[in-house]
Order: structure tokens, then C-alpha cells, then sequence
């Protein structure tokens, strides 16, 4: 699973307000010919990321280039079942990359066209975002 290998900070601060908006760096594809856009807001989990990646893997019987330009940089704590209020933050849980509608969570080249757009429509059940498949064409 994707995670930083090196943090200035272990603990950040959760959003709090709203994340309004459309993404303005990342939505358009810059490798690929096809490639999977986000229609809404959300936390996307590296277990999310790196289960599409294995399903469009699966699919595409490793044929072609992926790539996946998003990377889950935020730090998410929880604290331990049944522990009491108090006693400060709890320990990195996982790590999450907030994405807002129009960013690009992946691209593909190299394969036939009907191909990787099954792929990536079926790599979007796997995220908690409603997303469309979009093309160079």
C-alpha cells in the first residue's frame, strides 16, 4: 500500500468546514490516453487506491502502463477500542489522499480502448466516489 516513507509531522489536523469546489491541478491526463476522473468529494484511503489499481491489474492481464497520480500523504489517528475520553490523540491509523471532483485517480495507455475503459469503470466500484471513465479521443 502506498505511504510516505518520511513525515515532518505524524499527526495532522482533520478538515474541518467544508472542501468545496473542483480540483484545479490534476484534472486533466498527462500520461495516459484513458483515465479515471472523480465526480465528488472524499477521503480515498491507500486500501482504496491500491485495491482498483489491483482489479485494473487483473483485468488488463498486466498489458499496458498505469499510472496513478495521486498519492495518500495525510496522516488519519484513531484511538484504540474501548479506551477512555482524554489522554490526547490517537496513533496513525491510515493514511488518506483528499480528492475533489475532476482530479485524475488514474491513467492507462497502451491497451485497446474497450479494454481499459472496463477496466477503469470496474476499478471505480472499489472507490467511495462516484467517478466517469474520460479519453485523449
Amino acid at each position: 500500500m502506498l505511504q510516505p516513507r518520511k513525515q515532518k509531522h505524524r499527526k495532522e489536523h482533520r478538515l474541518r468546514g467544508s472542501f468545496a469546489g473542483n480540483s484545479h491541478t490534476g484534472n486533466a491526463l498527462s500520461f495516459g490516453t484513458y483515465g479515471l476522473k472523480a465526480l465528488g468529494t472524499a477521503e480515498v484511503t491507500s486500501r482504496q487506491i491500491e485495491s482498483a489499481r489491483r482489479v485494473i491489474t487483473r483485468y488488463t492481464k498486466r498489458g499496458g502502463k498505469i499510472w496513478i497520480p495521486v498519492f495518500p500523504h495525510k496522516p488519519i489517528t484513531k484511538k484504540g477500542a474501548e479506551v477512555p475520553m482524554g489522554s490526547g490523540k490517537g496513533a496513525p491509523d491510515r493514511f488518506v489522499v483528499m480528492v475533489k471532483p475532476g482530479r485524475v485517480l488514474f491513467e492507462m495507455d497502451g491497451i485497446e480502448e474497450d479494454m481499459a475503459k472496463e477496466a477503469l469503470r470496474l476499478a471505480a466500484y472499489k472507490l467511495p466516489i462516484k467517478c466517469k471513465v474520460i479519453s485523449k479521443k
